[in-house]
């Protein structure tokens, strides 16, 4: 689904998320745009080949919009999206930008009723004088129209930008995080949140260390959730100790190596994206180097740590000056929790894993996205000896990088949001990683 033509801003795709059965896909761009993507069923010459992605809806979820009392324009950028479980025919999605959340209502309609008494095709109403006999209005097939229509809007939770929002697995509630502050809301109840179940701002700001990068529920405890710091801890939280959760229940850090210790070292240990694997039982952490794996009964230290690009520690200074090194990737898990991914530059996109320890760059491209083209691994040298195809970490493009991507909750299939670009790709031979 790459695009030819040069990326404007709003094209920009600024989150990526597939639904419960990954049948669709959903991704969120900096125009305040939300575009839907449904699977084909398979066809029947061959069962065994799922159908490709389609564009199924697309709509404007956000506007700019100006906030008078503090002169602030509020951008229409789509920071989440997250689905939820669906409940019946009609499908529901949580979408945010810095201040405002929507839940929006995805219905499908192909009839339509004909044979009205008091209206006419057009709806217009009859004159009353004509109908002379009462007629059993009919539903008569029409083209399918998918209709998306606002439900709630969630509005004035928030002083600060809005970095995550998450589905309570009780289907009832949903958080939302800002640098200071995390709120529970009701998904019935829209103007006010429950309750700001994390609060970390300082009497004086001045004495402000940290914000709160990320934050996710657990996927089968409703009582617990867990959110991140720019100091590259965790904290688990559980509700049923307290309304106010600001005191955690486990604190999750890994002491610093003072070998390591330089002026990029709080900076670089900011975690970017926290996910719960689908067990319960681990949290995937990125910060801007590496993707460590926790376990839930170990605060001390992680249990795995991957390097995603080591090769750019040596770059941090012209990274710091350039902004790069804010850049905030996302990680996530395959569905059975055996394989992770994240995003880098160069539009290349890492896997690890975890059973074999083996890791993969990959590149998502215009000549990797052709039907049935094969992922070919890439490699980064630095310095040394270089081999035919690899890239120089010189000649890296730090404008083109994969922030976001997004794995089917069941299958070998990834979306990799590129700038403006969104790739699919399918693993058709359930190979390790390839």
């Amino acid at each position: 689904m790459p695009s030819h033509r040069m990326p404007s801003e709003a094209d920009i795709i600024s989150t990526v998320e597939f639904n419960h059965t990954g049948e669709l896909l959903a991704t969120g761009d900096k125009g305040g745009r939300v575009v839907i993507f449904q699977r084909e069923p398979e066809s029947k010459n061959a069962p065994h080949i799922q159908g490709e992605y389609d564009v199924y809806s697309t709509f404007q979820s956000h506007e700019p919009e100006f906030d008078y009392l503090k002169s602030l324009e509020i951008e229409e950028k789509i920071n989440k999206i997250k689905w939820l479980p669906q409940q019946n025919a009609a499908h529901s999605l949580l979408s945010t930008n810095d201040k405002t959340i929507k839940l929006w209502k995805i219905t499908e309609r192909d009839k339509r009723p004909e044979g009205y008494n008091l209206k006419d095709e057009e709806g217009k109403l009859k004159d009353l004088s004509t109908v002379t006999s009462l007629q059993v209005p009919v539903l008569k097939p029409m083209d399918l129209m998918v209709e998306v229509s606002p439900r709630r809007i969630f509005a004035n939770g928030h002083t600060y930008h809005i970095n995550s929002i998450s589905v309570n697995s009780d289907c009832e509630t949903y958080m939302s995080a800002d640098d200071l502050r995390i709120n529970l809301w009701h998904l019935a109840i829209t103007d006010r949140s429950f309750t700001d179940i994390v609060d970390i701002k300082p009497a004086n700001m001045e004495d402000l260390t940290e914000v709160i990068t990320a934050s996710e529920f657990h996927p089968h405890h409703c009582n617990l959730f867990v959110y991140s710091s720019s100091k590259g801890s965790l904290r688990l939280c559980d509700m049923r100790a307290a309304a106010l959760c600001d005191k955690h229940s486990k604190l999750f850090e890994e002491p610093e190596d003072p070998s390591n210790r330089s002026f990029f070292s709080e900076i670089i240990s900011s975690v970017s994206d926290v996910k719960f694997s689908h067990s319960g039982r681990y949290m995937l952490t990125r910060d801007y180097l590496t993707v460590k794996v926790w376990d839930l009964n170990m605060e001390a230290r992680p249990i795995e740590t991957y390097q995603v690009h080591d090769y750019l520690r040596s770059k941090l200074c012209s990274l710091y000056e350039s902004d790069c090194i804010f850049d905030k990737f996302e990680c996530s898990w395959n569905g059975s929790d055996s394989v992770i991914m994240t995003g880098a530059y160069n539009n290349f996109f890492r896997m690890f894993d975890r059973n074999t320890k083996r890791d993969v760059t990959l590149e998502a491209s215009r000549e990797s996205s052709k039907p049935r083209a094969v992922l070919k691994p890439r490699r980064v040298c630095v310095g040394g000896k270089r081999r035919r195809d690899d890239i120089s970490v010189d000649s890296l493009d730090f404008t083109k990088k994969i922030l976001h991507t997004a794995w089917h909750p069941a299958e070998n299939i990834i979306a990799i949001a590129a700038t403006n670009n969104l790739y699919i790709f399918q693993d058709k031979v359930n190979s390790d990683m390839h």
